[in-house]
């Protein structure tokens, strides 16, 4: 049973909330009481999504935004404002998974991509979230990192170095506005049943089943397991909590 949270009257921000971990934590926000923001690349996917919450009685409207775009996620956020007239939470989701190939054989042209989504997205997000919050005085972010952060896995560098990244905006970002009452976090999830993470091993049902059985907990994770972590991040009750970064992985790193 997971802990409930009275986000009445806040309003967040997702994005890649079109589907998977994001749309997951978009659904958790709106459930707990918050007008939530749903961004993606795919925007008619977002809204279309948005228009099912909003069916369901709750909160949200749907946007365009390519987050390696620093004009668009200004944008992005200006557009919450004048929606909600404020900025409480933002879970920095959108990202994208690099071709596989060896570190010699990557093109320059994938590793600004992966880096320019994955990292540079992140730091354009959090820099207009962060001009939000300090105006109010107050606010939560969370980013997306990976277990990836913690390691290195081979053929899939730029990833790798992007997430290690995310932890370290996440860190620092965290020490520069805790004292102006903003909390800037980070999970770290493992292997999520997402499209990505399929995408991965090619579709393949049997694939997929071999990368769960990688986790101490025997499966892969939900993207609610993700969204509760993020909620509970964005919640006072981790008041306390400064550039952490959560990882949600069944186990699999502490193997």
């Amino acid at each position: 049973m997971n802990p409930t949270y009275d986000f009445k009257g806040r309003v967040a921000l997702v994005t890649g909330a079109a589907m998977g971990m994001g749309l997951a934590t978009a659904r958790a926000f709106v459930q707990s009481g918050a007008s939530v923001v749903l961004a993606d690349r795919d925007g008619k996917l977002a809204a279309r999504e948005a228009a099912k919450i909003a069916e369901e009685g709750g909160i949200a409207i749907g946007l365009a935004c390519d987050v390696s775009d620093e004009a668009q996620v200004a944008a992005l956020v200006e557009r919450t404002i004048t929606e909600y007239g404020r900025l409480d939470m933002a879970f920095n989701n959108a990202g994208v998974m690099a071709k596989i190939a060896p570190t010699a054989d990557a093109t320059g042209e994938e590793f600004e991509r992966v880096v320019g989504i994955n990292l540079r997205g992140v730091w354009n997000c959090m820099k207009y979230e962060l001009q939000q919050m300090q105006r109010q005085g107050s606010g939560a972010i969370v980013n997306n990192a990976s277990i990836g952060a913690l390691t290195g896995k081979p053929g899939i560098g730029s990833y790798i170095a992007s997430k290690h990244g995310v932890v370290g905006l996440t860190r620092t970002a965290g020490l520069e506005y805790c004292r102006q009452g903003i909390r800037v976090n980070a999970v770290n999830p493992g292997t999520i049943d997402t499209r990505i993470a399929r995408d991965v091993v090619g579709g393949s049902e049997e694939a997929f089943a071999e990368l769960e059985k990688g986790a101490p907990i025997g499966r892969a994770g939900r993207p609610e397991e993700i969204a509760s972590a993020v909620l509970w991040l964005c919640s006072p009750g981790a008041s306390y909590v400064i550039g952490e970064a959560l990882t949600v992985d069944g186990g699999l790193t502490v193997q």
